[in-house]
């Protein structure tokens, strides 16, 4: 066989293998690189509530683990609670605009969950419902829906 066909051959096996391989392994390694872009989203956000749970403790005059609102606040310790709720919200809101969809898969699905238990946790505190209308003038729209629906449900009495 005169190395020409050879040669001819040769480039029409790496055709017919090759790139469907090659195009196959890049799809895969995007696939890939997006799931760790998600898994680095998720663990930056979780580091988030992590330090914000971490600065509850620096002010547990606050009760802020506790389910029951604070009652009995000087006025210093409303701003500073306030403040606190400010800080929930922001970093609920950067959940919800960074890994809520509607129609998610079922990975992102499950790591969402967690973000509506946190919510549901807090919107369960009285006096964290009692300060959403101050606080969410000037979020994202429909973020602002979704948290007064778990307010209001996790407010009934129900949860979801």
């Amino acid at each position: 066989m005169p190395s020409m066909q050879i040669l001819e051959m040769l480039s029409m096996l790496v055709t017919i293998f090759g790139l469907p391989l090659a195009i196959f392994i890049f799809v895969y390694e995007q696939r890939k690189e997006r799931i760790n872009e998600e898994e680095e989203i998720y663990q930056m956000l979780s580091d988030g509530y992590t330090n914000f749970l971490t600065l509850s403790l620096d002010h547990s005059d606050l009760q802020l683990q506790s389910q029951q609102a604070t009652s009995d606040l000087s006025p210093e310790q409303r701003d500073r609670l306030l403040a606190m709720f400010a800080i929930l919200i922001s970093l609920f809101e950067r959940a919800y605009l960074v890994a809520y969809e509607p129609g998610m898969p079922e990975r992102r699905r499950r790591r969402w969950a967690s973000w509506e238990d946190f919510m549901r946790e807090w919107c369960r505190r009285e006096d964290f419902r009692a300060a959403l209308p101050q606080l969410l003038p000037g979020e994202d729209p429909e973020f602002a829906a979704y948290i007064r629906r778990i307010a209001a449900e996790e407010a009934a009495g129900r949860s979801s």
